[in-house]
């Protein structure tokens, strides 16, 4: 008598098969993890960087708008730019008036006194950029208004002034005893420059948790812009006018006409 046995396929993997499926799963998994956090480390990368471009370019927009319709300060003194150093970063400031502005109440023009300089903020203890802004005209022009945060996290504010010819760090004095002239006749000490070059740093990353921003190790991003002034020529041209007609009284109270000959010497 014959038995029949009947064989059953149960389709069982082998210890072979079973160890290169885990190997392939691993490298897939890792490979994986890599790709996503690389993205993750690029998006925290990135994300602070959008941050820093839009306040420079709402910085910028704003300077720029601000300076191509400056106009003289005062009667004392146009246009006043210094340089100087907060702490070790540089942190020019400028002073000046514009006509970038709508009124909004009573006493109000399109004339506006503004000072534009790097202080830090005491809340975050970072640096940042600050606009004062005086719609009404005061006995001190330096003074006044209110203050308004256009750029944090910045790291350094540089301004330079073109008068034609040459690029200055500072422009104008309240004392009237600036030293350094430009290779023109006449020295700037007064009127207003043709053009304002702006140079900004920010810190790369402001999101960082419990470093200072100036402490930072990465490279600070840096902008610049060059804003025309508009309104320079004709300022200019009526502070030369003023000093000619200022020239011929003189020559004329001395009994000579400008061009030094006696009145009525032409025959």
């Amino acid at each position: 008598m014959r038995l029949n046995h009947k064989h059953t396929d149960r389709g069982a993997f082998t210890l072979l098969e079973v160890v290169i499926s885990a190997a392939l799963m691993a490298l897939i998994l890792v490979s994986a993890y890599l790709c996503l956090d690389a993205g993750m480390r690029g998006k925290r990368m990135i994300e602070p960087r959008v941050e820093v471009l839009q306040n420079a370019r709402v910085a910028m927009a704003l300077l720029t708008a601000d300076l191509r319709s400056a106009c003289p300060l005062s009667k004392d003194y146009d246009f006043l730019g210094m340089h100087r150093m907060v702490g070790d970063l540089p942190g020019d400031n400028l002073d000046f008036a514009t006509h970038n502005f709508t009124p909004r109440a009573e006493r109000q023009s399109d004339f506006c006194e503004t000072s534009v300089y790097l202080d830090r903020d005491p809340a975050t203890g970072r640096f940042s950029l600050f606009r004062r802004r005086n719609p009404i005209l005061a006995p001190d022009p330096l003074s006044g208004g209110s203050r308004e945060e256009i750029a944090t996290g910045l790291l350094g504010a540089k301004f330079e002034y073109y008068d034609g010819v040459d690029w200055y760090d500072t422009w104008g004095e309240i004392d009237g005893k600036k030293q350094q002239t430009s290779n023109r006749d006449q020295p700037n000490l007064t009127g207003m420059p043709e053009a304002v070059r702006i140079t900004l740093w920010f810190d790369a990353d402001p999101l960082a948790k419990g470093v200072a921003a100036d402490t930072h190790s990465n490279a600070p991003m840096v902008f610049q812009s060059v804003a025309q002034l508009m309104l320079a020529d004709s300022s200019q041209a009526s502070a030369s006018s003023s000093s000619a007609s200022g020239s011929t009284g003189d020559a004329s109270a001395t009994g000579q006409s400008p061009s030094g000959m006696p009145p009525g010497g032409g025959n």
